[in-house]
């Protein structure tokens, strides 16, 4: 055999190989992205049955805030910094190292992990009458409501321990290839909580207690529902201690980073929970609510696009294919505005049609309605920036500059802790938490484009005067069509849900047709934003 066939045979071996990594890779994300919907889907549903069967009630801020508690501490153990070090660590260990070294690692980080949590599980569950005076101050005048507080606490930050576990088996499932089961996953935390909503309440003392035993039930089903997948591929994690681990010594090293900008991020989140303990009944509980409505397009639009432009970054990077690194940012970015500018102004448009629609009953009354259209506005306003954030860090992470996003990120954090203390002051109540919200979350995307302006590795392409003009004329459009359509927003309580249901069917339906109908006037085709 000749050089040439050899190398001709050598090239068509890695077009195959590369294929099949592609279509690999294009499997995984779907199979992600198909998962994350589902739980989308099953979130809002979730939220509904809460809102309709719960509506704002004392012992509801009292859930929700209890909930946020182990949800908090979760982005350090869970899928936070933790995951961040394990990854890359088992990665390794897998490629590189015999399948008895993968378990040892595997082991001694699940007793590390497991032990430390375990022991602060039992602290946080013993003490938390003493805990829960910083963290609810608010509820300490009433007596009933405080230890209803401390009850729901000891139900839920056990959570803490479940998630976690069930974190690091997602990794691992992750790491070998078994993407479907750690996708699907985070659904039963939704399944668990619809379902105790109508199971559990009507036998509980009180009705909410039902959510704290449904979050204490999820995250059982969670660990264990992954636990066989792991005996098949022989990787069940079984507690060993071994502190001397060098697997788990390097884990410990790469979480203190991502463990700093995390705690202030927590720390912030916190106080947002003081503040809101603070104000009047209902407060926590419309906060929850209107976020969970902003969470849609993020979730669903901007997590797709980090995804999808991480891998590409950091193989441009890579190959320093600076100009393609540019390019793909700017795509990137053009492809945010194109989803979060219409859907900002349809949340803000149609804010109570469709708070009556989804949660309005005897329960969520029109107060709680309104209340929701105030913070929901708010946290609408914030969109295009939380979304520019999940392009714009990857910008550094792909460079392997880990440093710089959480510098941004403190400074953030720190601004949007001096607002919600301004805005508390000055009346502006639970609104005033979510507006800091959104305005620390521009500062935080400002900031990120500085920077990758600076280090020269981000240029607006051309374009972008034309571009933004046919987003002008669009979200004119589109803006035209809500009001003209939605009518009164009081005249929706007259309808019965499934005209309701209808009626905000054709709006959202009509409102996207107009929108990519203006765009298409303009000139824009799918082929000028398809990369």
């Amino acid at each position: 055999m000749t050089d040439v066939q050899l190398s001709n045979d050598k090239s068509e071996s890695e077009q195959i190989d590369a294929t099949a990594k592609g279509s690999g890779l294009l499997k995984a994300s779907g199979i992600t992205g198909s998962m994350t919907m589902l739980s989308r889907t099953l979130g809002l549903i979730r939220d509904i049955v809460i809102a309709r069967v719960f509506g704002t009630t004392d012992a509801a801020d009292v859930f929700f805030l209890a909930n946020k508690i182990p949800n908090f501490m979760r982005r350090l153990f869970a899928e936070g910094a933790f995951n961040q070090a394990f990854v890359p660590i088992l990665s390794e260990y897998r490629s590189q190292k015999s399948h008895i070294e993968v378990v040892s690692l595997i082991n001694s980080v699940t007793f590390s992990l497991g032990g430390f949590l375990l022991l602060l599980v039992v602290g946080v569950v013993g003490l938390a009458p003493w805990l829960g005076i910083p963290i609810a101050y608010g509820f300490t005048d009433e007596p009933e409501k405080f230890a209803l507080f401390v009850e729901m606490l000891r139900i839920t930050f056990p959570y803490l321990l479940l998630i976690s576990l069930a974190a690091l088996c997602s990794a691992i499932l992750n790491s070998y290839g078994k993407f479907a089961i750690p996708a699907v996953t985070p659904a039963l935390l939704n399944v668990s909580l619809i379902s105790s909503s109508f199971l559990l309440a009507p036998y509980m003392r009180e009705p909410e207690l039902a959510l704290a035993w449904g979050v204490l039930i999820a995250g059982v089903a969670q660990l264990f529902f992954q636990l066989p997948f792991l005996h098949q591929i022989n990787l069940m994690p079984r507690p060993k201690q071994d502190h001397t681990h060098e697997g788990v010594i390097r884990i410990k090293k790469l979480m203190l980073p991502a463990l700093f900008g995390v705690s202030v991020t927590q720390i912030n989140l916190l106080l947002d929970t003081f503040i809101a303990s603070l104000l009047i009944t209902g407060s926590v509980s419309w906060l929850y609510f209107s976020d969970r409505l902003m969470e849609l397009p993020l979730g669903t639009f901007g997590i797709a696009i980090a995804i999808v432009v991480l891998p590409n970054l950091s193989k441009q990077h890579a190959e320093s294919s600076m100009q393609e690194f540019s390019e793909t940012l700017d795509w990137s970015f053009r492809l945010v505005c194109l989803v979060a500018i219409p859907s900002t102004v349809a949340l803000i448009l149609i804010a109570e049609p469709l708070l009556i629609t989804l949660f309005q009953n005897e329960n969520f009354t029109i107060v709680d309605v309104v209340s929701a259209a105030g913070s929901l506005r708010a946290y609408a306003l914030g969109l295009l920036a939380f979304m520019a954030i999940k392009i714009f860090s990857p910008g550094y992470f792909a460079r392997q500059n880990t440093k710089t996003p959480v510098r941004i990120g403190i400074i953030a954090m720190m601004a949007n802790m001096v607002m919600n203390i301004l805005f508390y002051l000055n009346g502006f109540a639970h609104i005033g938490l979510a507006l800091a919200t959104s305005i620390a979350a521009f500062i935080n995307a400002g900031l990120l484009i500085v920077g990758l302006f600076k280090e020269k590795v981000f240029y607006f392409q051309v374009g972008w005067g034309w571009f933004l003009v046919q987003l002008l004329f669009a979200n004119i459009l589109l803006s035209y069509f809500l009001i003209s359509f939605s009518g009164d927003w009081e005249g929706w309580q007259q309808l019965t849900t499934g005209a309701q249901i209808v009626r905000l069917s054709l709006l959202v339906v009509g409102g996207v047709i107009t929108y990519f109908g203006g765009l298409f006037c303009c000139g824009l085709r799918w082929r000028q934003i398809y990369r």
